[in-house]
């Protein structure tokens, strides 16, 4: 059996020593991009692996013409298939993603195995306090796995660039749905927006109102109920957040539903405002 979108931690429990499984924590804080690292190493979920948001999971690197390409871009596509070799993974391997922040990280590593065409990839439900919820043991041990002879595949994850977004300003024939808190979406977060607003046209939906209580997602029908009227041809919408990490949160809410087909817009926020020749709407 291949979980593609969720796990939860009893399922994971029964197979965390199961040689063609890969688990992945992805704690991070985008203040203090040293502390998932920290985390990790003050306990972990036993033989996973730590993955960088800030150094695997993006390509800091400008645009081929110096272009700023927001916070946390993508790496190339090989770039990260060589990452996930050396994590280990192969071509039949299931990948497991964590966080202790409802999915806001591991959603993006999911994504990205499905963007390289790795579709045995999915996020712990819950995270980290679902596994601790259930008294099941943390390690310091640090996962030594041989390396995996995983191969990129065709993908039907698609993303779009900020020229896209652009050209879609007039023709809007696509909806953008942004993911950021509505304190950020409307302009009024100066700390993590320094430019406040949003793309004009853009719609919010807070990756956080994705989840429970608990910190796990929402029931499949729940979620198909509350994203339908934002996805009524989810192939035409495009998601986006500040620095496209937690619109992957939106993306795989949308795969539960049962409503898969959105692109990602990379660069976000970050990227879009860096250049004050395009439009900015607040409020909202």
């Amino acid at each position: 059996m291949q979980y593609t979108t969720l796990i939860s931690a009893t399922d994971l429990a029964r197979h965390i020593k199961d040689a063609s499984w890969v688990v992945l924590d992805c704690r991070h804080d985008l203040a203090n991009p040293g502390a998932g690292h920290a985390a990790y190493e003050a306990g972990h979920i036993p033989c996973s692996q730590f993955a960088d948001v800030e150094n695997e999971l993006s390509d800091k690197s400008p645009g081929p013409n110096g272009e700023f390409r927001g916070r946390h871009p993508l790496p190339e596509r090989n770039a990260f298939v060589e990452t996930l070799r050396r994590w280990g993974v192969n071509h039949g391997s299931q990948v497991v993603a964590y966080d202790a922040h409802g999915g806001m990280f591991a959603a993006r590593l999911w994504w990205m195995l499905h963007w390289v065409g790795h579709d045995a990839v999915a996020v712990l439900d819950g995270g980290l306090m679902a596994w601790q919820a259930l008294d099941l043991p943390l390690s310091t041990d640090v996962a030594a796995r041989p390396r995996g002879n995983v191969e990129p595949h065709p993908s039907r994850m698609t993303t779009v660039t900020a020229d896209d977004i652009v050209a879609n300003l007039s023709q809007q024939a696509r909806v953008v749905i942004d993911a950021r808190a509505p304190d950020r979406f409307r302009g009024h977060n100066e700390t993590l927006d320094p430019v406040g607003g949003h793309i004009p046209g853009a719609k919010n939906r807070f990756f956080k109102d994705n989840l429970q209580a608990d910190s796990r997602f929402k029931p499949a029908e729940q979620l198909r109920t509350e994203l339908a009227p934002l996805l009524p041809s989810p192939e035409n919408a495009i998601m986006q957040c500040g620095s496209g990490v937690t619109a992957c949160h939106n993306l795989l809410a949308a795969e539960i539903a049962g409503l898969p087909g959105a692109a990602l817009y990379p660069g976000s926020w970050s990227e879009w405002c860096a250049d004050p020749s395009r439009p900015i709407a607040t409020g909202g």
